[in-house]
């Protein structure tokens, strides 16, 4: 057969003898595995869905709930400031308590200083008054002691001739002559021994007496012997006053 010839058969399948149809074996087969691969498609939809989270649906808040947040932000924004207010308030009010109070103590602190200077003022009045009082009081007293009592110019004549260490001649001792037996009577052995000389002198006040040496000159006197007491206290009161 030539080339020619053999162009002018084709070559023989199933189909042929005019049906150009797949035959019903292959069809079936076909369909058959469509329907496995879409139920293993559907199987694995199925098993990846099963195995995929479940993510719960989106639901928006309605009108009345946000009002009602809105209403919630305002009140605890307003709780907020409020509470920073009244601490703010307290803040400054404490400030102007403590300046205040402050000032207070300040204002008391010049009173007690002002009133301490006072008090320590009038104590001393006070003070000086009473020692000049007391003054007073001790020379009459004393005045009257010698008057009541003339045996006390006793130790105030041996206080003063004892004031003497070592005695040197001429040695005078003069009283006031109401004083002269007062003292002769009490100390004559002493004066005899020490060689004294007494003598009366009517310008020596009485409870007291003078020593006059060679060396020596000592003021016994009641009035010469309040004078030094007055100046060591820092008064002058006199003895005549």
């Amino acid at each position: 057969m030539s080339k020619d010839t053999q162009g002018a058969f084709k070559r023989w399948e199933m189909t042929s003898f005019g049906d150009e149809r797949p035959s019903s074996l292959a069809a079936r087969i076909q369909a058959e595995e469509r329907a496995a691969a879409q139920a293993a498609a559907a199987q694995a939809a199925a098993a990846a869905a099963a195995a995929a989270p479940v993510v719960p649906a989106m639901q928006l808040p309605t009108a009345a709930e946000l009002e009602a947040l809105r209403e919630g932000a305002r009140a605890e924004g307003y709780e907020e400031g409020l509470q920073e207010g009244r601490a703010a308030g307290r803040a400054e009010a404490y400030e102007a308590g403590r300046a205040e109070v402050a000032a207070e103590m300040d204002s008391l602190r010049a009173i007690a200083q002002t009133f301490s200077g006072a008090v320590a003022a009038a104590d001393e009045t006070i003070a000086s008054d009473v020692l000049d009082l007391a003054l007073h009081l001790a020379r009459s007293m004393v005045r009257t002691a010698f008057t009541v009592r003339p045996e006390l110019i006793i130790p105030i004549v041996r206080e003063a001739i004892d004031y003497l260490p070592v005695l040197q001649q001429p040695a005078i001792l003069a009283l006031h002559p109401d004083d002269v037996e007062i003292v002769r009577a009490a100390l004559s052995d002493e004066l005899d021994k020490g060689g004294w000389r007494v003598v009366a002198d009517p310008q020596v006040g009485r409870g007291g007496c003078k020593v006059d040496t060679a060396s020596n000159q000592i003021d016994a006197q009641a009035s010469a012997r309040w004078a030094r007491l007055a100046h060591a206290l820092g008064k002058n009161v006199e003895w005549l006053g």
